[in-house]
């Protein structure tokens, strides 16, 4: 099988047919160096300091300090001197591990804290939440745990790539992107078919930064029995009049039968978590894979404890985040650039070309502006965008040199659309 490096992604060496294990990867590692040799390997590059608006990446053997657009961090807490502190206290109290899944022995009064707090979060009982090691498996180990093969999972075609490993054995179906006529469809379709109907959303949409019609698919749900889960992570702790997110815009917060998150964005750590009715928080805590055979938390997370409180004790971090954002946004449209219809910390540039958009991602490298080009699968093969975190540490100073350098490219590729 040829493959076209050119005009080739990630995607095509998943399943190279009559290619076995060492074939399939003499050709991927080839496609790698023919990455690199471009310049357009901006993926799992080296850093030598912390996340934050400024970071040294080693590239070539080369240190360098750079502009970072990568990281989700974007309220700043894995730096915040208190959240530090906070898992530093955790480390000396409890050690480095927990030893032992939760089921078995690792599960401490750390986590059964971070319960407590993250549900109150959310103005919900403790019973209702369950802690997991991390935001993919929140969402991957509980639908693999509720939905089974008399079940239906219904998916907007943009949520994560951990909603669709978690619905391995269920029935699944998705529908286009915010499409409320193509969601009524399928759950008209499916109402007497199926045993529990799950339609799965995000709040805030990863690559275009949009948030979901979460009022009308909620009342959608609702006319047809269904259940609605929510994975909420790139928008709790920016949206909302007190920083709950996508839901507490749309006042249904006490509503929404599951809500998944992470600890790992705006909360400055690692881990996840969902809120939902204390019996199915139950059926999580002693039935799904990732409680019985993964090790727990580690102790740092008693750093989460302490952010979840700044979002309410230090909300100018929130005001400087949309600040930042209000002011990089309007100054990248002004270029003309296609920032889509992103309303949240997520600014994708989009540019349409995955070569093209690998250029860009050079450049702006070369620049000192580190950033992600986001190619197929990840999006449609024609909608290659560089994607972009604003974090409420940027200075205006990084936003400026990031807009110069686009203003600069866009003169060698024009890359505008407007």
């Amino acid at each position: 099988m040829k493959i076209n490096f050119t005009t080739a992604t990630f995607r095509d060496f998943e399943n190279i047919p009559d290619y076995n294990i060492s074939q399939r990867a003499e050709i991927f590692y080839e496609f790698l160096e023919y990455m690199k040799s471009n310049g357009h390997m901006n993926y799992r590059l080296k850093n030598t300091t912390g996340t934050n608006s400024l970071v040294h990446v080693n590239i070539a053997n080369k240190d360098r300090e750079y502009v970072s657009f990568v990281s989700s961090d974007y309220l700043g807490f894995t730096q915040h001197p208190k959240v530090k502190q906070a898992a530093i206290e955790g480390i000396e109290k409890y050690g480095t591990g927990t030893g032992a899944t939760p089921l078995i022995g690792g599960y401490f009064d750390y986590h059964n804290d971070l319960e407590k707090k993250i549900s109150s979060f959310f103005g919900r009982n403790e019973e209702e939440a369950v802690v997991f090691t991390t935001g993919y498996t929140a969402n991957s180990a509980t639908l693999q745990c509720l939905m089974q093969k008399e079940d239906i999972a219904i998916l907007d075609m943009a949520v994560h790539a951990s909603v669709h490993e978690g619905c391995a054995f269920t029935n699944k179906k998705t529908f286009p992107h915010n499409n409320l006529e193509a969601l009524e469809h399928i759950l008209k379709t499916s109402e007497n078919l199926y045993r529990t109907k799950l339609v799965v959303i995000d709040g805030v949409y990863s690559q275009d930064g949009d948030a979901s019609h979460v009022k009308e698919i909620y009342a959608l749900v609702k006319k047809y029995n269904a259940f609605l889960m929510v994975d909420d992570v790139h928008g709790v702790g920016i949206l909302g009049e007190t920083g709950r997110g996508t839901l507490e815009e749309a006042n249904l917060l006490d509503k929404v039968d599951i809500i998944t998150g992470t600890f790992s964005k705006t909360f400055g750590n690692l881990g996840g978590y969902v809120i939902a009715d204390k019996k199915i928080a139950a059926i999580l805590r002693f039935q799904s894979r990732q409680q019985i055979f993964s090790a727990t938390a580690p102790p740092s997370s008693a750093g989460i404890l302490k952010a979840i409180d700044l979002i309410d004790e230090e909300p100018i971090w929130r005001q400087k985040l949309w600040e930042n954002i209000n002011y990089f946004k309007k100054g990248l449209d002004d270029l003309g650039l296609d920032t889509g219809i992103t309303r949240s910390a997520i600014v994708p540039v989009k540019i349409g070309d995955p070569f093209v958009t690998g250029d860009v991602g050079r450049l702006l490298i070369e620049q000192g502006i580190y950033t992600n080009p986001i190619l197929y699968p990840a999006v449609a093969r024609k909608d290659a965008r560089i994607r972009m975190s604003v974090m409420a540490r940027h200075e205006k100073e990084h936003l400026d040199k990031t807009l110069n350098a686009f203003e600069d490219i866009n003169k060698k590729l024009h890359i505008a659309k407007k």
